[in-house]
């Protein structure tokens, strides 16, 4: 019997746990290690986040649908990982460090056969000075926790605005290489909805702060469109929302410091500049889980599974070079690990190989460069691709991999501007693939499947795949059938 460990539940390792419990059966043990007691499904954090969703409605329990599941589960966190054993002892195990209140900060160590890093991301908020709820200065969506808390400080602001003061609100990105410019985007528009709801949106000064060069870009480079006949853009697209909605943008930005109402910060040409507010929301910047890698010698080795930044090194080509060289192809299919057929890293806990936003250093040597998006729907396929692949391996250990590039897969984002059900709106965009490849399409994608438009009907859309993708998330009957 083998034993499958998966570090992470979010959508990509809890995707990859389900998948493989559902193919292996009760031939082989599938053992999700999360710090997390609960799932949280992270798109709806924006609606919890402007106080029209309570978080209960966001996250679930894992104990239950894990037993249910009949997956073993352990409330940790990854700290090393040994993929050669130690000593004479050749069998690969992690060591994790509990975090559930009954054996908070005990150690362990979990041997296995296969495992897959689907860790997720550090929030980086030390990455900028005064940056996060923490600092106690700007406010977060990137958990159920945070949006809730920025649920209430919204809530005081709109009260400051109905007593007849003024409000500045900034919502975006807190650093240069920030990623997620779709989740800042989303949520300056459901606040907008918000603010106007309450009848208090004339009280307003809304700014949009982000790292990208110009609108639109979402840290993919931009997409370009075909709608009857004629080429347009992402950028245009979404100047014309922020013009409807009178958002200001700020682009091409990189804050240096936040302290309790003003923003200092450095934009692409090098000028420093100072923003105040009153509301702050921005996004941290990503890096990986912080685990360590060991030989059978005890010696460290987390520099040859694991970049700087702590992303695992997956099948990709990282070789450094000059922006315009690199290539779809260089973007990595199987997620194994080199060197390791039996580790993967899936979903943010990869390194991706170089940046799909063209990077770019302010005259003072600042950097302001996007970085790849890696969650939602590809995640999941991540998932479900390596559970594929396991599942052979385990009845035939010579078993190509099965492939799942951003190169070759195809994406839907659907951008909420506001709830209810005639009254909300979204911004709903399709590309295909998420990875532009510019060897196959002139413009880097899909024409034909590569579209974007606003709506009130993708509001519909976000709404629904919130119950459908929650459903999913707890394995009811027939989850299965539901596409990552």
């Amino acid at each position: 019997m083998a034993k499958i460990v998966v570090l992470g539940a979010g959508v990509s390792g809890h995707t990859a746990a389900l998948h493989l419990k559902r193919l292996v059966g009760k031939k082989h043990t599938v053992h999700v290690v999360t710090p997390n007691s609960h799932w949280n499904w992270i798109p709806s954090n924006i609606w919890v986040g402007t106080g029209d969703m309570p978080k209960s409605k966001v996250v679930f329990p894992l104990a239950k649908i894990y037993q249910k599941q009949k997956i073993e589960f352990t409330q940790a966190r990854a700290t090393e990982l040994h993929p050669d054993g130690a000593g004479e002892d050749s069998r690969p195990y992690v060591v994790v460090e509990h975090t559930s209140a009954q054996r908070r900060g005990e150690s362990e160590k979990i041997y296995y056969d296969y495992v897959i890093n689907a860790t997720g991301p550090k929030l980086n908020f030390a990455a900028t000075e005064g940056l996060g709820p923490e600092a106690g200065n700007t406010v977060s969506v990137c958990t159920a926790n945070h949006a809730d808390h920025a649920a209430k400080e919204l809530a005081k602001v709109i009260d400051k605005m109905r007593a007849g003061q003024r409000q500045t609100l900034v919502i975006g990105t807190g650093h240069g290489t920030c990623t997620c410019e779709g989740a800042a985007f989303e949520y300056t528009f459901n606040v907008e909805h918000t603010v106007r709801q309450a009848g208090v949106r004339d009280m307003a000064d809304i700014i949009y702060f982000t790292n990208e060069a110009e609108l639109g870009d979402f840290g993919i480079g931009g997409m370009t469109f075909l709608e009857n006949g004629y080429k347009t853009d992402a950028k245009i697209l979404t100047e014309s929302l922020y013009r409807e909605r009178g958002v200001l943008p700020i682009v091409g930005a990189h804050p240096h410091k936040i302290d309790k109402d003003t923003i200092y910060y450095e934009t692409l040409d090098g000028k420093h500049h100072e923003l105040r507010y009153d509301f702050a929301m921005l996004l941290p910047p990503f890096g990986g889980a912080g685990i360590k890698a060991y030989d059978a010698h005890g010696e460290d080795k987390t520099d040859q599974l694991f970049m700087p930044n702590g992303f695992m090194k997956v099948d990709a080509d990282y070789t450094k070079k000059p922006f315009e060289e690199w290539k779809a192809s260089d973007w990595p299919s199987t997620y194994e690990v080199p060197g390791y057929n039996n580790i993967f890293a899936i979903g943010i806990a990869f390194a991706p190989p170089h940046q799909l936003s063209r990077p770019q250093t302010t005259p003072n040597g600042t950097l302001i460069a996007p970085s790849p998006p890696r969650t939602g729907m590809p995640s999941g396929a991540m998932g479900k691709a390596v559970a594929i692949t396991i599942a052979n391996r385990l009845k035939n250990p010579q078993a190509p991999a099965e492939h799942a590039s951003m190169a070759d897969m195809g994406a839907a984002c659907v951008a909420s501007a506001g709830t209810g059900l005639f009254k909300g709106s979204a911004a709903a965009m399709t590309q295909r693939p998420i990875v532009p490849n510019f060897d196959r399409y002139p413009t880097g994608r899909d024409l034909k499947h590569t579209k974007g438009e606003i709506g009130l009907h993708g509001h519909w859309v976000k709404l629904m795949l919130h119950y459908l993708f929650i459903y999913k998330a707890k394995a009811k009957f027939g989850w299965p059938l539901i596409p990552e």
